[in-house]
């Protein structure tokens, strides 16, 4: 079973805000004593922060799911609900967090840095703080807001002054066991070092830190041996001491050609842009400063092979050292050069800035003007050819989450909350029309619905029952399809009765209406029929009269 892990994917998720309650106090004598819901609690934070104590982040690896706790829901009485109980996860020093994407979010250097991974959801509010001099009694609550939910990296990334490379079986370990108190598993086979080794150093009045890093092969920089599990290590080391094997009994190796192999290998690697060097921004990592340490010189051939790269190595600009990690041979000279490099490494560090005197924040005046730039924006987009209007920000993607849709009165509350941020004034602006869909929010958690203005007074002045909002009583408003749908309908029935009064007038129909129009002084132009239609009509209708009277005399 793994030991040593320095890379996980953590899935993290911030507590649940309570909910606000609305409730009534109700005493003997006082049915309606006021409004005295509580407020929900607000949800737990994740919180990463540096331990000294910590290595690894093999806890991790086994439990990757971390939450933090619910806010508990708000009660009658005046009774708010407990936060949710905060999450500290305890990393190593180096550690650095990243998004889904790749993304560094933080670099978590020193004891004590911490960063907030998920923040817990706000508690909603009980209708007691909802209160007002207008709204003496809301019947609803708000709702609490669910927590930060993510998908993070952590990578551990060793913090050293000094990085020793050089391929496996070159003595690295050896030579850290030298030189420091650290006791790194020492054994005659390839990849003997599976994880980082660090040892402090020191030098006369200079005290650093070295790391021994897993064994380099060409291809590392492609993920080859163990890769960028090896590079990962060395991006925040100032200086690189190359371990260079001299006793090597592999006929197709040799000190130059290992050297080559290892610098190729460390041009190939892309550093990631938050480890500046020394203020001077991103150093690639064959471009830092680099010692040279021929090791393993207390055998024959080792000298002698020593002697031969010797020349040509400080030919290129190199300090070369030969040393012996088992005899302790030239190990004073390597650590006193890596010593003022680490001295020179820190002297170019910016200094500290002094702190500068706490900011006075002042709050906002009430009366300043609604809209304000940031809060919100609105985009016009298309949706099946036709507009749609898209409102993204902070604060009303917020009151969205906190609305409970099923009560009139919350609906109306948060109209009235979006109209005073400037929400209603700036879709006129943008041409949006009664009917037209916004929605607020993203694509998979936003709220669409039908804009419809609100009135100029708020629903805190429209009366009606608690919980009810009489601007939410007209829930059968057609729709746009609804209106066109209609509007064919009523074509379509003109359309028949059109058909149908010219039918009629063709056959003659409304030739007894014709000799009413006459007898009632209507002349023919008016009605616009011919007089051949009326003179027949005339007969029938005198004929008609005629016989009617007949049977009215004989009666």
């Amino acid at each position: 079973m793994a030991a040593f892990v320095d890379r996980v994917v953590l899935h993290v998720s911030g507590g649940h805000g309570g909910h606000g309650v609305a409730s009534v106090k109700r005493e003997k004598f006082k049915p309606l004593g006021g409004p005295d819901g509580g407020n929900g609690g607000d949800g737990g934070d994740v919180t990463l922060v540096v331990d000294s104590q910590t290595t690894t982040l093999l806890s991790y690896h086994h439990a990757p799911h971390r939450h933090g706790g619910n806010g508990g829901p708000g009660m009658g009485d005046f009774r708010n609900g407990g936060n949710g109980e905060s999450l500290t996860l305890s990393v190593p020093d180096g550690t650095v967090v990243k998004d889904a994407e790749g993304n560094i979010l933080a670099d978590l250097v020193g004891h004590g840095a911490s960063f907030v991974a998920a923040e817990g959801g706000m508690g909603g509010l009980g209708n007691a703080a909802l209160a007002s001099a207008k709204r003496r009694a809301p019947g609803f609550a708000l709702l609490g807001i669910p927590g930060d939910e993510r998908d993070i990296v952590l990578e551990l990334k060793s913090v050293a002054d000094v990085a020793l490379v050089g391929f496996p079986s070159a003595g690295k370990s050896s030579l850290i066991a030298s030189i420091s108190a650290a006791r790194p598993k020492i054994a005659d086979y390839p990849f003997t070092t599976l994880v980082p080794n660090l040892g402090v150093v020191q030098a006369g009045d200079t005290r650093y830190t070295v790391a021994d890093v897993p064994g380099l092969i060409p291809g590392a920089s492609e993920g080859k041996g163990l890769g960028l599990e090896f590079l990962r290590h060395v991006e925040r080391c100032a200086a690189l001491v190359h371990v260079l094997d001299c006793g090597s009994l592999e006929s197709d190796r040799d000190p130059l050609s290992d050297f080559e192999a290892i610098e190729a290998e460390l041009a190939a690697y892309a550093v990631e842009p938050t480890f500046a060097q020394g203020g001077q921004g991103v150093i690639p990592l064959n471009e830092r400063p680099r010692l040279i340490a021929l090791n393993k010189t207390d055998l024959p051939d080792g000298q002698d092979m020593a002697d031969m790269v010797r020349s040509t190595l400080e030919a290129r600009g190199l300090r070369v050292f030969e040393v012996s990690a088992v005899s302790h041979k030239g190990l004073d000279p390597l650590k006193f050069a890596m010593a003022d490099l680490v001295r020179q490494a820190r002297e170019r560090l910016p200094e500290p800035e002094e702190i500068a005197e706490p900011e006075v924040v002042r709050p906002r005046s009430v009366r300043s003007r609604k809209g304000r730039s940031g809060e919100f924006e609105i985009h016009r987009e298309e949706r099946n050819l036709e507009p749609l209007f898209r409102v993204r920000g902070i604060k009303p993607e917020r009151w969205v989450a906190q609305t409970d849709f099923t009560v009139d009165e919350a609906v109306g509350y948060l109209a009235d909350r979006l109209n005073r941020l400037g929400v209603e004034d700036e879709l006129f602006k943008q041409g949006a029309k009664p009917g037209d869909a916004v929605v607020i929010g993203s694509d998979d958690n936003g709220v669409v619905f039908d804009w419809e203005p609100t009135m100029a007074a708020g629903a805190e002045l429209l009366g009606g029952p608690r919980g009810a909002d009489l601007r939410m009583e007209d829930r059968d408003r057609p729709t746009r399809e609804d209106k066109r749908r209609d509007y064919e309908e009523r074509k379509a029935a003109r359309a028949a009765t059109q058909a149908d009064l010219a039918s009629e007038r063709r056959t003659g129909v409304w030739a007894v209406d014709q000799e009413i129009n006459r007898l009632a002084g209507i002349s023919d132009d008016e009605t616009g029929t011919s007089d051949e239609t009326v003179g027949s009509g005339t007969a029938d209708y005198a004929d008609t009269t005629a016989g009617s009277g007949s049977e009215d005399s004989h009666g």
